[in-house]
Protein backbone atom coordinates (compact mmCIF):
# COMPACT_ATOMS: atom_id res chain seq x y z
CA UNK A 1 0.00 0.00 0.00
CA UNK A 2 1.04 3.45 -1.05
CA UNK A 3 2.26 6.15 1.67
CA UNK A 4 -0.50 8.68 0.51
CA UNK A 5 -3.42 5.22 0.43
CA UNK A 6 -1.82 4.59 4.33
CA UNK A 7 -2.65 8.41 4.99
CA UNK A 8 -6.00 8.62 3.85
CA UNK A 9 -6.66 5.24 5.53
CA UNK A 10 -5.32 7.24 9.05
CA UNK A 11 -7.10 10.02 8.44
CA UNK A 12 -10.52 7.85 8.43
CA UNK A 13 -9.48 6.26 10.78
CA UNK A 14 -8.82 9.02 13.53
CA UNK A 15 -12.46 10.17 12.89
CA UNK A 16 -13.86 7.13 13.32
CA UNK A 17 -12.14 7.12 16.73
CA UNK A 18 -13.35 10.76 16.86
CA UNK A 19 -16.93 10.07 16.64
CA UNK A 20 -16.60 7.29 19.02
CA UNK A 21 -14.92 9.55 21.79
CA UNK A 22 -12.40 6.30 21.84
CA UNK A 23 -9.38 7.58 23.56
CA UNK A 24 -7.16 4.87 23.50
CA UNK A 25 -7.80 4.73 19.70
CA UNK A 26 -7.33 8.36 19.27
CA UNK A 27 -4.28 8.43 21.71
CA UNK A 28 -2.62 5.68 19.49
CA UNK A 29 -2.60 7.62 16.04
CA UNK A 30 -1.25 10.86 17.09
CA UNK A 31 2.55 11.51 17.67
CA UNK A 32 3.96 12.65 20.84
CA UNK A 33 4.44 16.14 19.35
CA UNK A 34 1.02 16.39 17.91
CA UNK A 35 -0.56 19.68 17.88
CA UNK A 36 -3.54 20.55 16.66
CA UNK A 37 -5.49 24.12 15.93
CA UNK A 38 -9.05 25.68 14.96
CA UNK A 39 -9.21 28.38 12.89
CA UNK A 40 -5.92 28.84 13.91
CA UNK A 41 -6.22 29.43 17.65
CA UNK A 42 -3.79 28.28 20.22
CA UNK A 43 -2.69 24.92 19.97
CA UNK A 44 -4.21 22.04 21.24
CA UNK A 45 -2.41 18.42 22.61
CA UNK A 46 -3.39 15.34 22.37
CA UNK A 47 -4.92 14.90 25.86
CA UNK A 48 -6.61 17.76 25.09
CA UNK A 49 -8.28 16.67 22.16
CA UNK A 50 -9.59 13.65 23.22
CA UNK A 51 -11.10 15.70 26.15
CA UNK A 52 -12.87 17.85 23.54
CA UNK A 53 -14.08 14.50 21.51
CA UNK A 54 -15.25 13.19 24.70
CA UNK A 55 -16.95 16.10 25.60
CA UNK A 56 -18.79 16.93 22.13
CA UNK A 57 -20.08 12.73 22.99
CA UNK A 58 -21.90 13.61 26.28
CA UNK A 59 -23.19 16.64 25.00
CA UNK A 60 -24.26 15.45 21.63
CA UNK A 61 -24.81 11.09 21.36
CA UNK A 62 -25.58 11.07 18.16
CA UNK A 63 -22.59 13.39 16.92
CA UNK A 64 -21.38 11.64 13.34
CA UNK A 65 -19.44 12.83 10.75
CA UNK A 66 -21.32 13.16 6.99
CA UNK A 67 -20.60 14.14 3.43
CA UNK A 68 -16.75 12.52 3.52
CA UNK A 69 -14.18 13.84 1.38
CA UNK A 70 -10.45 12.70 2.12
CA UNK A 71 -8.00 12.77 -0.22
CA UNK A 72 -4.04 11.86 0.93
CA UNK A 73 -1.04 14.02 0.25
CA UNK A 74 2.66 13.35 0.22
CA UNK A 75 2.91 14.09 3.80
CA UNK A 76 -0.86 13.95 5.15
CA UNK A 77 -4.24 14.10 4.36
CA UNK A 78 -7.27 16.60 3.55
CA UNK A 79 -10.38 16.19 4.94
CA UNK A 80 -13.90 18.14 4.12
CA UNK A 81 -16.73 17.04 6.02
CA UNK A 82 -19.69 17.31 7.53
CA UNK A 83 -20.32 17.84 11.22
CA UNK A 84 -23.69 16.48 12.58
CA UNK A 85 -26.00 15.87 15.48
CA UNK A 86 -28.67 17.00 17.57
CA UNK A 87 -27.83 19.86 20.75
CA UNK A 88 -29.39 19.10 24.03
CA UNK A 89 -32.43 21.83 22.93
CA UNK A 90 -33.31 19.78 20.01
CA UNK A 91 -31.65 22.03 16.85
CA UNK A 92 -29.73 19.57 14.85
CA UNK A 93 -27.05 20.77 13.22
CA UNK A 94 -24.37 20.19 9.42
CA UNK A 95 -20.87 22.31 10.03
CA UNK A 96 -19.17 22.03 7.27
CA UNK A 97 -15.02 21.43 7.98
CA UNK A 98 -11.70 21.27 6.06
CA UNK A 99 -9.17 19.34 8.39
CA UNK A 100 -5.39 19.22 7.25
CA UNK A 101 -3.69 16.76 8.55
CA UNK A 102 0.13 15.92 8.57
CA UNK A 103 1.97 12.51 8.84
CA UNK A 104 5.30 11.83 10.17
CA UNK A 105 5.77 7.73 10.07
CA UNK A 106 2.55 6.13 11.36
CA UNK A 107 1.48 8.79 13.48
CA UNK A 108 -0.41 12.32 12.72
CA UNK A 109 1.57 15.19 14.44
CA UNK A 110 -0.56 17.94 13.08
CA UNK A 111 -4.21 18.92 12.57
CA UNK A 112 -5.18 22.19 11.25
CA UNK A 113 -9.28 22.13 11.61
CA UNK A 114 -11.35 25.25 9.79
CA UNK A 115 -15.17 25.59 10.72
CA UNK A 116 -17.52 28.03 10.19
CA UNK A 117 -18.12 28.76 13.26
CA UNK A 118 -21.64 30.27 12.70
CA UNK A 119 -22.74 27.04 11.76
CA UNK A 120 -21.07 25.63 14.93
CA UNK A 121 -23.14 28.22 16.88
CA UNK A 122 -25.79 25.49 18.36
CA UNK A 123 -23.00 22.82 19.42
CA UNK A 124 -20.62 25.72 20.98
CA UNK A 125 -23.71 25.93 23.10
CA UNK A 126 -24.30 22.44 23.77
CA UNK A 127 -20.68 22.72 24.91
CA UNK A 128 -21.37 25.47 26.61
Amino acid sequence: MSAEKNHETLARRLFDALQAADAEAIEGMLAHSFAGTQNGGPAMDAAALITFAQAVKRAVPDFRYEAIACRATTDGFVEEHLVCGTAPDGTAFRIPLCVVGDVEGAQISALREYVDTRAATPLLKALG
